[in-house]
């Protein structure tokens, strides 16, 4: 299984996998082992398709037998225009159809007893035992001039609460540690059922944010909440973190702050009214990390725009923050807009802007020299442990570094911070 793209997909790849192995399929790390490849795809910008292109033929190359799903399915004449030999094409959360596929290839053996043949209550899983992406519904509802996922996922699903919680229990069971919350846009959690009460452990619980916040707090593991858009309901989860029952952690996807641009991006466009909530939220609780990403280079950006983006981040005082170049993408409005930013003033405007913020990113960081964290070992080399704290969700953040050999992923520990730098943080266990 190659698994490309965001932890949505990761979360999709999982499933499959979970069923294949339920019907006593065997998963193998190599082409050579392997009697056909799934490969999951992205296909959100430009590179992420180059990117499931490119490993759509090294399967090919290397196996031969290669079954293509995720996001970038949906469009299957453009993979088909590359690479003919593929046996089918999926687009995204299809896992039956990807079963259905791989069953052409490999029929399922008729002596599989599945009674027999057990699987971890929670399912198989891509990431490290210790964490785990918790997917609480598809889709989206908004309409950003620069995205096609609505077209590509559908409208916004929730999962009923219950069944959320249900799983979430599962993880903690089987040793997981940090839990991982993600969607298109969580903070939509339970609009379309209307956040409809279900039930966990024999309780009523509504289908919404707050609540499942509530219940996963209940659960003694970090939980982090990804992919958050600002709307006032948000402020019920602060005071959560402030307690320490959720990691005082948010995601939350901003990408510009120029009015302009935010109305060309068909996203609010409530700049002011946003600094003044993240200074509220850092009141209730000083610990807060706020990470989040931006475009720069949307069509018709000027210098004044991007200024006002820069001037934005100085009074915002993010603490983690990714940056893209527009690129445009086959199927969205954005595209027809008028004003498209040359090459190299998207890539000057990219590398001011990272610049910038690095700057920030660093001074908030150095604020931390001293100060006591928890830290959860993500892994152990040579040099010691490399781990995470509150402020660092995986992969995309910075790490913390323990000079000790003695621990293994998994471990939860303190640790007194002795240096940093833009990105990351040393420090002594305690």
């Amino acid at each position: 299984m190659i698994s490309l793209g965001c932890p949505k997909a990761t979360v999709d790849s999982e499933r499959i996998l979970t069923q294949l192995r339920v019907e006593g399929y065997q998963i193998v790390p190599s082409y050579q082992d392997a009697d056909v490849v799934v490969v999951n795809t992205c296909g959100f910008i430009d590179s992420a398709k180059a990117e499931s292109l490119d490993a759509i033929g090294e399967a090919l190359a290397e196996n031969g037998k290669v079954i293509v799903t995720g996001c970038m399915g949906v469009s299957e004449s453009a993979i088909r225009d590359v690479h003919p030999r593929v046996l089918t094409v999926t687009g995204p959360q299809q896992y039956e159809q990807v079963v259905n596929a791989v069953h052409e290839v490999i029929p399922p053996k008729a002596d599989h007893d599945p009674f027999v043949d057990l699987v971890p209550p929670q399912g198989i899983k891509l990431t490290p035992r210790h964490y785990s992406y918790l997917k609480i519904s598809e889709g989206c509802n908004h309409s950003c001039s620069f995205c096609i996922i609505p077209s590509i996922r559908g409208k916004l699903v929730s999962r009923p609460a219950g069944e959320v919680l249900v799983e979430a229990e599962r993880l903690v069971e089987s040793g997981v540690k940090e839990l991982l919350v993600i969607s298109q846009d969580t903070s939509a959690y339970g609009v379309d059922l209307k956040y409809k009460t279900d039930f966990w452990a024999g309780q009523p619980t509504r289908t919404r944010m707050l609540e499942l916040c509530e219940s996963l707090a209940r659960m003694g593991v970090w939980v982090r909440l990804h992919y958050v858009y600002p709307y006032p309901n948000v402020d019920d989860v602060i005071p959560l973190m402030a307690a320490g029952k959720l990691l005082p952690y948010l995601d939350i996807p901003f990408q510009h702050s120029s009015p302009r641009i935010l109305k060309a991006m068909k996203r609010p466009a409530f700049e002011d009214e946003t600094l003044a909530r993240i200074k509220k939220w850092r009141e209730i609780c000083p610990d807060l990390t706020i990470r989040s990403t931006f475009i720069v280079g949307f069509p018709g950006e000027t210098e004044e725009d991007f200024q006002y983006l820069l001037n934005w981040l100085s009074e915002a005082q993010l603490d983690r923050v990714g940056c893209f170049q527009y690129s445009a993408v086959d199927g969205a409005p954005a595209n027809e807009l008028e004003g498209a930013v040359p090459e190299e003033v998207k890539q000057e405007r990219w590398e001011r802007f990272m610049a910038h913020q690095q700057t920030i990113s660093a001074a908030r960081l150095q604020r931390k020299i001293g100060k006591e964290i928890q830290v959860l070992i993500d892994e152990v080399d040579d040099e010691g442990a490399i781990g995470r704290s509150w402020g660092d969700a995986p992969d995309i953040d910075g790490n913390v570094y323990i000079d000790n050999l003695n621990l293994k992923p998994g471990d939860m520990v303190w640790a007194r911070v002795f240096d940093a730098d833009e990105y990351d943080l040393w420090a002594d266990m305690i």
